[in-house]
């Protein structure tokens, strides 16, 4: 069993994570005001003491703890790191987000140092957004000078500002949820110091000093408490279900993996801290698309004539993949100028035609992996020309099991990947997901499930339909057929299905497996839907010159292109029936 400590956004997110694999979990709070939506979850409240853990853990056969309290739940992240320590149980931390320092910030290392520093300002009228459990520590200063405590208006806010004696006309409530007005509170109480805690993006950290920066009020800010030695951190859902997958091995029935485009960045980002101090790394981080922080193995560091090339081998999970375990290298060097160039790499594809998306005759390199690399070499290296070289030994071999042949790709392989991670799509397990998802969004009262195809399609639909929420997006892959038939089973009442152009075409036609190694797009079948709507010669041009579907879009003339889409539109919602 896993024991999750929440209370937070994190927890949530947290839950999230856990309920995707079918298992029950504990999920432990303090009290019971944090409203959780969880299906698998099993509620725990009340605090524990170090002895109360311990024998938790031991009778309830924990495996794994995560911590995912509040930063500055101190007294708890002690008892979490010598409960833990004491049994021998792994502890996640899922850290928050912390923004960079800004200049003009005064650090506080403890209560006592702020208010130390606040007599030396000297600060007359101190606005506070520490929160209801900082006005006990404050008291020595707040009791001498007038200041103002923002607080969650509820009951047990009340209760302790109360029992301190806290004057109420200098309170300041909000409630969660609602949009804060800080700067009209800054000009009402026109404060000559403010203090926070460092409590990162979801703490609202920067919107909360926003106001003081802009009028130029100091600003004291206590810093975090230190965290046990032993705990793991991860910085979002991808690295905290790889960091579960990894101390955990049964919780999850599929292993998650990484994309030959965030493989190839990381080798990347290994082989630029080479070249730029030296040293051979065993482990990087790569920001995802998503813009969560993951670290990474690397295998190999070398030096080269002109510069570094370093290499990891691609991890792609429980998915099925022929990259699997394969060398990606990334070979980098600097001259004069400034920018990124691409060069073309042993083992990874050519682009000789077009429609593609990138130009003929350059690495096949999609857009987010080339993105991804380029904003590593760019931080490296702002004021110089970075050449990098990406390089599969095996990639001509591999190539040849793939579509790359069709689609006019030689020589190699692509380095691809839109979200950079790799969801494990064996059948029967994936669809078992799916349907623990449908589970979980029904679960919630949820009567709509929108099912799409990937992190592309699934981040336009949300933006499309902001009144769902996130657990009502379920992510198909390419099994379109068994996860309409499974969510029908399921009487959900409304089912939206958002769906790429190319797996339009390919389900119009009748594949409800849509993977580019089952099927690709049938040039036939488009030529005999022109020729049903009695399209122009020139449509028919168009579909024999293309390479992706996607490029009707933009190569058709307006009124063929809406005919022609409109027509697979309505086949895939006949197909789907």
């Amino acid at each position: 069993m896993i024991l999750v400590f929440g209370g937070t956004t994190e927890g949530r997110i947290v839950t999230q994570v856990l309920d995707e694999s079918g298992k029950e979990y504990y999920y432990s709070t303090k009290g019971d005001l944090q409203q959780v939506d969880f299906v698998h979850g099993i509620r725990l409240t009340g605090a524990m003491t170090e002895e109360a853990l311990i024998d938790f853990i031991q009778q309830n056969d924990i495996e794994l703890v995560i911590d995912a309290a509040h930063p500055f739940a101190a007294v708890l992240h002690n008892t979490i790191g010598l409960a833990t320590a004491q049994t021998g149980t792994p502890v996640i931390r899922y850290e928050r987000v912390y923004p960079k320092k800004q200049e003009g910030i005064i650090e506080c290392t403890s209560y006592d140092d702020m208010i130390e520093k606040l007599e030396a300002q000297p600060c007359h009228r101190l606005l506070a957004l520490t929160g209801v459990n900082t006005i006990k520590p404050l008291k020595p200063f707040w009791s001498k000078h007038e200041s103002y405590f923002r607080i969650l208006d509820r009951d047990d806010s009340h209760e302790k500002s109360d029992a301190e004696g806290f004057p109420r006309e200098q309170l300041l409530y909000w409630k969660l949820g609602e949009e804060q007005n800080d700067a009209e509170i800054y000009d009402r109480i026109q404060p000559d110091a403010v203090i926070t805690k460092d409590s990162g993006t979801s703490g609202y950290f920067d919107e909360k000093l926003a106001p003081a920066i802009e009028r130029g009020i100091p600003i004291y800010v206590l810093q975090r408490p230190a965290l046990p030695s032993h705990y793991q951190p991860v910085y979002g859902p991808v690295g905290l279900r790889r960091k579960v997958e990894a101390l955990a091995p049964d919780f999850f029935p599929l292993k998650t993996g990484y994309t030959t485009g965030t493989t190839a960045t990381a080798a990347t980002t290994a082989a630029l801290i080479a070249l730029t101090t030296g040293q051979h790394v065993s482990e990087v981080e790569v920001t995802l698309p998503s813009g969560e922080v993951v670290t990474l193995p690397i295998d190999a560091v070398e030096q080269t004539e002109e510069g570094y090339k370093a290499m990891m081998r691609k991890r792609s999970g429980d998915d099925p993949d022929v990259t699997q375990g394969t060398e990606i290298w990334s070979e980098v060097t600097i001259s004069s100028g400034e920018g990124v160039r691409f060069l073309q790499g042993e083992g990874v594809g050519q682009v000789t035609l077009p429609g593609l998306g990138i130009e003929i005759g350059e690495p096949a390199i999609n857009a987010t992996p080339k993105r991804m690399m380029t904003e590593v070499a760019t931080r490296f290296y702002p004021n110089n020309l970075v050449n990098i070289k990406i390089i599969v030994p095996a990639g001509r071999e591999l190539a040849l099991k793939t579509f790359n042949p069709r689609l006019g790709i030689v020589d190699g392989i692509s380095i691809i990947g839109t979200s950079g991670v790799v969801k494990p799509f064996s059948l029967d397990a994936f669809i078992a997901s799916i349907v623990r998802q449908a589970d979980v969004a029904l679960a919630l009262g949820a009567d709509t499930i929108v099912i799409n195809s990937g992190a592309k399609s699934e981040k336009y639909l949300k933006a499309a339909h902001p009144e769902l929420p996130p657990q009502c997006f379920v992510q198909y892959g390419n099994f379109i057929g068994e996860t309409l038939e499974k969510l029908a089973s399921a009487n959900i009442p409304h089912i939206i299905m958002g769906i790429m152009l190319g797996k339009a075409v390919k389900l119009a036609e009748g594949n409800m497996d849509t993977h580019s190694k089952k099927v690709t797009m049938n040039k036939q079948f488009l030529h005999d839907i022109a020729t049903q709507l009695a399209c122009t010669d020139a449509t028919h041009e168009v579909i024999e010159r293309i390479t992706l579907a996607r490029e009707l879009w933009t190569e058709l003339a307006p009124s063929e292109s809406e005919k022609l889409l409109m027509y697979i539109t309505q086949t895939c919602h006949k197909v789907s029936q």
